[in-house]
């Protein structure tokens, strides 16, 4: 596992404890935060699945 992996997967769910958060306590703009987090931490680590299968291949 490479450092994007790691970090990907932990942006991912701290992104998610904030979506849940928001709605939970009706804010809109820390859940849509949390989405955006979400994503982001799901890019990050998807980049560094590729970077790991790209090292396998070689």
């Amino acid at each position: 596992m490479n450092k994007d992996q790691v970090k990907g997967r932990i942006e991912e769910a701290k992104g998610k404890v904030k979506e849940v958060t928001g709605k939970i306590v009706g804010n809109k703009e820390l859940e849509q935060e949390g989405k955006a987090q979400h994503i982001g931490g799901t890019v990050q680590a998807e980049y560094g699945d590729l970077k790991e299968d790209i090292k396998k291949a070689i």
